[in-house]
């Protein structure tokens, strides 16, 4: 499963970058309005550090300008992503940019239906919203898990990212529910190294290392 980072801040890529785990990045309106910087500068600035899919989010609502947007979107970098909203108006972007060739990632799904919907429509990306889906009662999980099994019946090669992720569990969750990627702060994403015995392991191992008095160097 692909991990991306969903943030805008520069600084926080560059910091996880090294991993050599990050495959991609997700932004959104409120993303960029937390950089408190242009988005056509933040989006180049992320496309010259990934080479991954970058998703950048149109914010018109109404289909003739959101194609406007894409376009000028995708013109800045070729592993730009077009984000568009699980709309009437946002799937018949999709089918439009689609049709040039050019990547979407259809976000807020909330349902297996509308990610129908945007497999048909020509989606490379859908992003089904776990966390939020559970914040109102309903399973997130169990909506990865009905999209796979759609996609899969009818052969859709719309990739399922799975996006409000807000802990390991969220994450682990998603990738045995068969999502193709995940996108998750950066915070969510160090917390994947965790476990307290992992930390209570090493302690021990070099606290017996530190009594034979030896170094390897």
């Amino acid at each position: 499963m692909k991990l991306f980072l969903d943030t805008a801040d520069v600084a926080v890529i560059k910091d996880m970058l090294p991993t050599g785990m990050v495959d991609g990045v997700t932004t959104n309106p409120s993303l960029i309005a937390k950089s408190g910087r242009n988005i056509a500068e933040v989006i180049a600035e992320i496309c010259a550090l990934v080479e991954g899919p970058i998703s950048a989010e149109a914010v018109a609502t109404d289909f003739e300008t959101m194609v406007k947007e894409g376009d000028k979107l995708a013109a800045i970098a070729p592993n730009v992503v077009v984000k568009l909203p699980l709309t009437w108006d946002g799937l018949r972007a999709t089918r439009a940019f689609a049709d040039k060739g050019i990547k979407t990632n259809v976000t807020l799904c909330f349902s297996a239906a509308q990610a129908m919907l945007a497999a048909k429509a020509g989606a490379t990306f859908i992003s089904p919203f776990v966390g939020r889906l559970e914040d109102v009662g309903a399973d997130g999980v169990g909506l990865l898990e009905e999209i796979r099994a759609l996609y899969d019946i009818h052969d859709f090669d719309t990739e399922i990212l799975a996006a409000s992720l807000r802990n390991p569990d969220h994450v682990t969750a998603a990738a045995i529910a068969g999502a193709d990627a995940a996108t998750l702060p950066a915070d969510t994403f160090k917390a994947l190294v965790k476990h307290p015995l992992t930390d209570k392991g090493l302690d021990a191992f070099l606290a017996d290392w530190g009594k034979t008095g030896q170094s390897i160097l």
